[in-house]
C-alpha cells in the first residue's frame, strides 16, 4: 500500500488505447478510465496493491524490522525469500531490488509472534548506502506456479488477480455501445484502510447508483476449514458476494447479477465471507455495494491458490454488468 505506481504503470500499458486516452491519475494515486454517456454511472474497483511490509527501522547488523501494511499472516511468511523494492529517487531512476529473507523464529517451540525481520546480505551501512529507508517496501518474492490444467499458486493474487480481471474486461468492451457511464478504476491503499477508495467515493460517490467491487472471495475450500461458512468451491464459477464484514448485497441486486449471469451462461455462486471491500467505503453515498469475486485459498499468506476457469468467468461477469442497464 502507497507503492503502487509500478503496477499502476503496467495496466496503463496494456489498456486500449481508447482507454489510454483517457485514463486519468487522481490524488490519491487510483487509475480511472471512463466511459459511455453521463448519466446512470456505475463504478467497478479493483486494488492495485496487496498484503506486505515496510522498513521499520535497521538494526546494526543488517536485520530489517518490518512493520505490516494490512492483514499479514505474519507466521505464513517466515522462511520466504524477501524483495526489498525502491521508488524513484530524484531524477527518475529505480535502483534494483534486494533480495533476502524473512528471518523466522529460532524455534517452533517459541510463540510466534506480530513483528518479523528480514535480512539482505549486508549490515547497516550497507543497506543505507543502497537507499534502504524507513518506509521502503518489503514483500515476498512473487512467482506464478500452476498446479495441474487450471489451478495457479502465487503471492498477491489480492488482488491482481482483481485488478487483471478488470483490466481483461475494458479489453472486450466497446465504449461505443454503453448506454451509461462507466468508470474503471484501479485503486490504492486497500489493504488497511480502503483509502484510495475513499478518496474516489469523496469525489464520485453521489453520482453513482451502483458500485462493484472486483475482489478475492476468502473460501473455506481447504483440507482444513469447516464448510459451514464462507463455502466456495475453486473451479466452480464466479462469486456474488452476498455479505461480508463490511456490507451487505441487497436482494434486488443479487437478483439482478444471477439474472445477468444466467442470460450470459456464466457459473457463478452466492456466498458470505470475512473482509471487506473498497465499495464499503462508498457505499455510505448511497450506492449499493456489489462484490464480484472468484474463490481463492490462503488469502494474504505467500502461496494463495486459484482456479483460472473462475477467473475467466468472472471476467465475463464483469462485462455483462458493465453493459447493462
Amino acid at each position: 500500500p502507497g507503492h503502487e505506481w509500478r503496477v499502476r504503470e503496467s495496466i496503463r500499458q496494456m489498456l486500449p488505447a481508447w482507454a489510454a486516452a483517457s485514463a486519468v491519475v487522481d490524488t490519491a494515486g487510483n487509475l480511472i478510465v471512463a466511459a459511455g454517456p453521463d448519466r446512470d454511472s456505475v463504478a467497478f474497483l479493483a486494488h492495485m496493491d496487496e498484503v506486505s511490509f515496510e522498513v521499520e527501522g535497521i538494526l546494526p547488523d543488517g536485520r530489517v524490522r518490518l512493520a505490516r501494511r494490512g492483514g499479514v499472516v505474519t507466521t505464513a511468511w517466515e522462511g520466504q525469500p524477501a524483495m526489498l523494492h525502491f521508488d524513484r529517487d530524484a531524477r527518475g531512476q529505480v535502483a534494483e531490488s534486494l533480495r533476502g529473507v524473512f528471518v523466522p523464529r529460532d524455534s517452533a517451540r517459541s510463540r510466534p509472534v506480530n513483528a518479523l525481520v528480514a535480512w539482505f546480505g549486508t549490515d547497516s551501512a550497507g543497506l543505507v548506502t543502497r537507499g534502504v529507508r524507513v518506509g521502503s517496501a518489503v514483500t515476498a518474492y512473487k512467482h506464478a506456479t500452476r498446479l495441474a490444467n487450471a489451478r495457479l499458486t502465487a503471492r498477491g493474487s489480492d488482488d491482481r488477480t482483481g485488478s487483471t480481471a478488470l483490466l481483461h474486461a475494458l479489453q472486450r468492451i466497446n465504449p461505443a455501445t454503453l448506454t451509461h457511464k462507466v468508470l474503471f478504476v484501479w485503486s490504492t491503499r486497500e489493504e488497511g484502510g480502503l483509502l484510495g477508495a475513499s478518496a474516489f467515493g469523496a469525489e464520485h460517490g453521489r453520482n453513482l447508483v451502483r458500485v462493484y467491487s472486483i475482489d478475492t472471495f476468502v473460501s473455506s475450500d481447504t483440507p482444513l476449514e469447516s464448510p459451514m461458512f464462507a463455502f466456495a468451491p475453486l473451479g466452480r464459477g464466479a462469486v456474488l458476494r452476498g455479505l461480508d464484514d463490511g456490507s451487505i448485497t441487497p436482494r434486488s441486486e443479487r437478483e439482478r447479477i444471477l439474472r445477468l449471469a444466467n442470460a450470459a451462461r456464466i457459473p457463478v455462486q452466492v456466498g458470505t465471507t470475512h473482509g471487506s471491500t473498497d465499495g464499503s467505503a462508498i457505499a455510505a453515498y448511497g450506492a449499493p455495494n456489489v462484490g464480484l469475486s472468484w474463490p481463492g485459498r490462503y488469502s494474504h499468506a505467500p502461496g494463495e491458490v486459484l482456479d483460472l476457469r473462475d477467473v475467466d468467468a468472472l471476467i465475463r461477469l464483469i462485462v455483462a454488468a458493465a453493459v447493462a442497464r
